[in-house]
């Protein structure tokens, strides 16, 4: 296991070093980074537009007087205990935006060429001691360490995170995104009911209350915005719980996974002790 252990690891930090200089993975992962920020850019506007929209709909008083009969309610009311939500959400989703320009930013940093040169002077330093048999100095393992995270981390873990997003969480985000793109125009027509006037003078009372009745349903208009409200509620849990998973969860977990690889491969082994040999 040693002998092989002793092979297999300047082999592939030899192919880490062309990567590092060929910089493939850079240009997928910013690609992706920049999806990610698309999408987050997207969903906090539509969530901003939300916001707007409720807080018009709760100062609308909405009066129907079919043949002189008077009704009045505030549809935007039943939307005010979403309302804190959908501020939360907007936030969060700033903070997701930020993440994903921080991550930008990083993986450039990550592909400037003094950190490739200063990883190739590390890998070339470990592997001569690893080769010739010798202990290595812990200040050298650690510097490989650090500049292959510093490298390569932010790009691996991008391109996972985006891998688990397209595979278990684009779906979601799909279907979440689309019901409350189309939620703020819902709120604008529950809200304008009289758009139109109530009363004309040359029409007979009968026809007044035909083109009335419809408006008239206000507890079936109201039930109607109470579980629009409610929906609105599941998509916001779902996007928040999207945008967490890819921004925070998953890189943590993937980082955690590459640091334990590369600890298991660069670190040396702590030699066995022979209980039974006598002293």
């Amino acid at each position: 296991m040693d002998s092989l252990k002793r092979i297999i690891a300047p082999l592939l930090l030899v192919a880490i070093l062309v990567l590092s200089w060929t910089s493939p993975l850079d240009a997928i992962s910013t690609g992706q980074v920049d999806a990610g920020l698309k999408r987050a850019l997207v969903t906090f506007a539509t969530a901003r537009m939300l916001n707007a929209v409720i807080s018009v709909a709760q100062g609308t008083d909405v009066a129907i007087e079919p043949a002189g009969i008077g009704v009045k309610f505030a549809p935007g009311e039943i939307l005010d205990p979403i309302n804190d939500l959908v501020e939360k959400f907007s936030t969060l989703m700033l903070f997701a935006s930020i993440a994903f320009g921080i991550q930008k930013i990083l993986i450039t940093l990550g592909g400037h060429s003094v950190v490739s040169a200063t990883l190739s002077a590390a890998v070339v330093l470990w592997s001569a001691w690893h080769l010739s048999g010798r202990h290595i100095p812990e200040w050298c393992t650690k510097l490989l360490l650090i500049t292959l995270v510093l490298r390569f981390a932010v790009p691996l873990v991008t391109v996972g995170s985006n891998e688990l997003f397209q595979q278990f969480l684009a779906k979601d985000y799909g279907q979440s995104q689309t019901v409350l793109e189309s939620g703020a125009a819902n709120v604008m027509n529950m809200a304008a009911l009289d758009a139109q006037p109530q009363t004309q003078e040359n029409r007979s009372l009968l026809d007044r209350w035909k083109e009335m009745a419809p408006n008239i349903n206000v507890k079936e208009r109201l039930a109607h915005i109470q579980d629009s409200a409610e929906q609105w509620t599941e998509k916001m849990i779902n996007l928040m719980v999207v945008f967490l998973l890819q921004t925070l969860i998953f890189p943590l977990l993937l980082l955690w996974v590459l640091a334990s690889f590369a600890k298991s491969l660069l670190v040396p082994l702590p030699p066995k002790i022979d209980y039974g040999k006598s002293t």
